[in-house]
Formats: structure tokens, C-alpha cells, sequence
């Protein structure tokens, strides 16, 4: 009777992992709707009736957290059958380094940074806390992966594109940290690396990042977490990408968002 009840929650927790997963694409389908519709309401978007605003720093730290806590928690636990396994170990491992840079680093990094609406703040919470519990659960205690995965093709090109959109991801950010002297106010134009292409580099990297994580992983879960990122980052891009045009006569046409 135990062991019936005991697989019964098994199942009950699979199917849970999955409809999250599904839940997750549904929400990045409507975010992708809506941002066809409305102008995003952040950062420099921002308009002044979002009164209640947290420091950036601050902001960033606390509603990452969850995303760098969850997995922590798993591989300290006796209770994750999976993270024995390499594959399970080397995946969720990358999930955790691109939150430890997110969390510990970024935020450090910043200079200075536009406060930012509790809203946007609490929203991001939410969902670092919703996909960093369907990331490292799926990972620490359902994915099976044979012991060669990691000489899979499909694993080596995600793992491949994962570490190259970290990487751009990062140098853009550097780009985008050093465009002011120190005194200087206002906006000025990206230069450099990727940012002579597109407008939204750094959003490009992650987007990258996540789709080689998805691949890699081979997984519902994985894909999931890469569309929503697509859906969410794209929109910004666009954003930007027209708020750069309307502010800078000379902003470069050919650049796409």
C-alpha cells in the first residue's frame, strides 16, 4: 500500500513538471501577444505613475536568489537521485553558473542603474522562483540521460552555443557599463562587439544561451524556459531598438533588434 501511494506521488509530481512546462510556453505566448499591443513598462521605459521602486542593485540580487538558491539546494541534497548522474550534474550546473554570474556579479558590476518598479521587481521574483523549482527538479530528479550524452551532438552544439551566448551576454554588458565617463548623463549609442549588428546584444546572447541549454538538455523543460526567454527578450529588444531610433538621428538603420 506504501509503495503504491509512494509511486502514485511520483506520477503526480512528473505531470506536474511537465504542465508547468506547458504552462510556461502558454505564458510566454501571451507575453509575446501583449507585447504587440503595449509599450513595456521598465527601465528607461518606466513611466513616472510606478512610484514604488526598488535601488537596481538590490532589485537585481533578490529576484534572481531563487534562481541560484534552488539549484543550490539540490545538489546539497541526499534526496536527488539524478544529480549521480553526469549529464543531470554538467546540465543543471550551467543553469546555476549564468544565475551565479546574474546574482553575485552583475549586480556589482552596475553603475549606478535606474531604480525599478516593485512591480517588474515582484513579477521577476515569481518567475526566477517558478522556473528555478521546474529547472532543478526536472534535473535533480527525473531527466534520464544515458552516460554518453555529454558526446551527443546534440549536447556538444547546445553546450557550444550555451557557453557563446554567456559569453556575449557578458561582453555586452561590459559594452553597455562603459559607455558613460564617469560624470557623464544621458544615453549614448553602443558600439562594439555584437551591438554593430543588432541593438539588443546582450538580449541576443541570452537568448542563445538558453536555446543551447534547451538543446542540450533535450527536454520539455529546457525548451519551455528558452521560448518564454525568446517571447520576453525579443520584446524588449524591439523596444529598444525603436527607442534608440527616436532618440538618435544618426542611430545605424541596417542595425535589426
Amino acid at each position: 500500500m506504501a509503495t503504491a501511494v509512494a509511486e502514485e506521488r511520483l506520477l503526480a509530481e512528473e505531470r506536474l513538471l511537465a504542465a508547468l512546462a506547458y504552462l510556461q510556453c502558454a505564458v510566454g505566448c501571451a507575453v509575446l501577444a501583449r507585447n504587440r499591443e503595449t509599450n513595456l513598462a521598465y527601465g528607461r521605459h518606466a513611466p513616472p505613475s510606478f512610484r514604488v521602486r526598488v535601488p537596481a542593485r538590490a532589485a537585481w540580487v533578490v529576484q534572481e536568489l531563487p534562481s541560484l538558491a534552488l539549484p543550490l539546494y539540490q545538489y546539497a541534497s541526499e534526496s536527488a537521485p539524478r544529480l549521480r548522474s553526469a549529464p543531470n550534474c554538467i546540465l543543471l550546473a550551467m543553469f546555476f553558473v549564468h544565475y551565479v554570474h546574474r546574482c553575485l556579479i552583475y549586480p556589482f558590476l552596475m553603475r549606478g542603474g535606474k531604480p525599478m518598479p516593485l512591480l517588474a521587481c515582484t513579477m521577476a521574483i515569481m518567475f526566477c522562483t517558478f522556473n528555478g523549482y521546474l529547472q532543478s527538479r526536472y534535473l535533480s530528479h527525473w531527466a534520464v540521460y544515458a552516460d554518453d550524452w555529454v558526446a551527443d551532438p546534440r549536447f556538444l552544439i547546445g553546450f557550444g552555443l550555451w557557453l557563446t551566448g554567456m559569453l556575449i551576454n557578458i561582453h555586452s554588458d561590459h559594452i553597455l557599463r562603459n559607455l558613460r565617463k564617469p560624470g557623464d548623463t544621458g544615453y549614448k549609442i553602443p558600439r562594439g562587439g555584437l551591438f554593430e549588428y543588432v541593438t539588443a546584444a546582450n538580449y541576443f546572447g541570452e537568448i542563445m544561451e538558453w536555446c543551447g541549454y534547451a538543446l542540450a538538455s533535450w527536454s520539455v523543460q529546457g525548451a519551455a524556459f528558452a521560448f518564454f526567454t525568446f517571447c520576453f527578450l525579443s520584446g524588449r529588444a524591439k523596444e529598444h531598438h525603436q527607442w534608440y531610433l527616436r532618440k538618435f538621428e544618426e542611430y545605424p538603420k541596417f542595425r535589426k533588434f
